[in-house]
């Protein structure tokens, strides 16, 4: 008797499991595996972990390769990744929580809780709500402002300070520029209203409820926690594992980290509208707070058309894809990219971490899977992007190289090396100092103690700056000489940190 029941049971087993496999496309039954494998393999990517939820089920949870270039620990489900800007979704559903709660609005002003924000525009200073902070619609370029804060020493309040001297190139409301500050400022806002910080609400408001036990607020947590994956990036192209980012004067718009499991519970939520199992965990409402769009981005110009729109919400992006509505987001912090995809009408969810902040896999492989679930030809997003990511490469290199070369030519500058010594000051950034040292000139930072710009001379007062923290990236600088003296310099950093240069006054 007990046989035959053995048997039935592995019969209806057998079943379910290809009845389960019918549902799935083939690319996630047959291939997916063996595409991850191969795309890590590709983009020299360490460790990566993966979850995929469809018709409330998880279809596909699983680590690949190891948390460390080199090492032995695997990577898991359970693998603390860092997330980057997908916490802005965090940030911005803890505030349409309390907004539910009545104890704000969204579209309350700024200064209403916090007197004294101020942008240079007088206009944006008083009109500045709360979704414009939300929906990066205060007029800055995008990154603007971002090398003055990032992994720099400036508080939270610094932050927001700092915003009063950037001058927006566009007008308040006008134009979408992604604004890592403004999520500081809105983060800010909660203990303004409520006397408790940003990083015990999100925690208390969706974490606790949504049992995301291992998911974290802060860095420092991270350095302390089990089953960590470490950041890594390429130095002279060759991967190499790097320092977390110190980035807690920013952490409303990007310091998290979790696994995929973890972000599995934030992608049921998001599927069904705050529920899970049944229960209603988070409100309905403040999840469909955040998917409202408040700006428009245009066309994906990736997309050759097959995308029509796109928007953004509060820390999601919304577009079209085969029909249905696609709300996403990536995020990108020293060492590590994730990115996170939704669709409702499908009940499709996908988180995709990894630990190198060099490479397009982590949005291939989300891009891949979302097409096989909506029934899209197979395109080889990887296969694609990876040969535009080498021959960017590549360029890079030649760049930096004709430089160098121009550099062993040792033509000299204008004026003694000295001349170019002293403080300078950028009215955003604040004060940096150049010292001669062996020899040589080195440029220290204020905001950032622990970086170094080595300078190399090239020609006509221009010098190679090498920064010593790899991210910030290696730039031209050029000095502007006058009646036989230094009176400037135009500094700048890699486009991962901000593209827009600074000038910087010798006092």
């Amino acid at each position: 008797m007990k046989k035959i029941i053995l048997i039935l049971s592995l019969l209806f087993l057998n079943s379910s499991i290809n009845a389960q496999k019918k549902e799935l496309p083939t690319f996630i039954t047959d291939s997916l595996q063996s595409y991850i494998i191969q795309g890590m393999k590709d983009w020299q990517i360490p460790g990566l972990s993966i979850s995929i939820i469809k018709n409330d089920k998880i279809v596909f949870m699983k680590g690949f390769g190891v948390t460390k270039v080199n090492g032995s620990e695997t990577v898991d489900e359970n693998t603390l990744f860092m997330i980057g800007s997908n916490t802005k979704a965090f940030t911005a559903t803890t505030l349409s929580i309390l907004q539910e709660a009545n104890v704000l609005n969204l579209h309350d002003k700024v200064q209403k809780w916090m007197p004294e924000f101020s942008l240079k525009n007088s206009l944006a200073s008083r009109e500045t709500n709360i979704v414009d902070l939300l929906s990066h619609r205060i007029g800055f370029e995008t990154f603007q402002g971002d090398f003055t804060y990032w992994t720099s020493n400036l508080s939270r309040e610094d932050v927001i300070k700092k915003m009063s001297l950037i001058d927006a190139p566009y007008g308040f409301r006008t134009k979408w520029g992604y604004c890592n500050a403004g999520y500081v400022a809105a983060g800010e806002l909660i203990p303004k209203v409520i006397n408790k910080s940003w990083e015990e609400t999100v925690k208390d408001s969706i974490l606790i409820p949504l049992k995301m036990n291992r998911t974290l607020m802060l860095p420092d947590e991270l350095k302390k926690a089990s089953n960590v994956a470490f950041p890594h990036s390429k130095v002279d192209t060759k991967l190499v594992e790097i320092s977390f980012a110190n980035i807690n004067n920013l952490a409303p718009a990007g310091s998290m980290s979790s696994s995929a499991k973890d972000m599995t519970n934030w992608l049921f939520a998001q599927l069904n509208n705050g529920k899970i199992n049944g229960e209603q965990i988070l409100s309905a409402k403040s999840i469909r707070e955040i998917r409202r769009s408040s700006s428009l981005l245009g066309v994906d110009p990736r997309d050759n058309q097959e995308t029509h729109f796109y928007l953004y919400g509060m820390g999601l992006a919304i577009n079209d894809r085969n029909g249905k509505l696609v709300y996403s987001h990536t995020g990108g912090v020293d060492g590590f990219l994730s990115s996170v995809l939704f669709i409702p009408e499908e009940k499709l969810g996908i988180v995709v971490l990894t630990n190198t902040d060099q490479n397009n896999f982590y949005q291939n492989l989300n891009d891949q899977i979302r097409d096989s679930f909506l029934g899209l030809p197979f395109k080889n997003y990887s296969k694609n992007a990876l040969q535009q990511f080498k021959q960017n490469e590549l360029n890079e290199i030649k760049r930096i190289d004709s430089l160098k070369n121009i550099v062993n030519k040792k033509a000299k500058p204008s004026l003694p090396l000295k001349k170019f010594t002293g403080e300078y000051f950028n009215e955003l950034y604040g004060d940096i100092e150049i010292k001669l040292e062996n020899n040589k000139l080195n440029i220290y930072f204020s905001n950032h103690p622990n970086l170094v710009g080595r300078l190399e001379h090239l020609q006509n007062d221009t010098y190679l700056c090498t920064y010593s923290i790899p991210i910030f990236g290696i730039k031209q600088i050029p000095f502007k000489i006058e009646k036989n003296n230094v009176r400037e310099l135009t500094l700048s950093v890699a486009d991962f940190i901000e593209s827009n240069p600074y000038k910087f006054i010798k006092k």
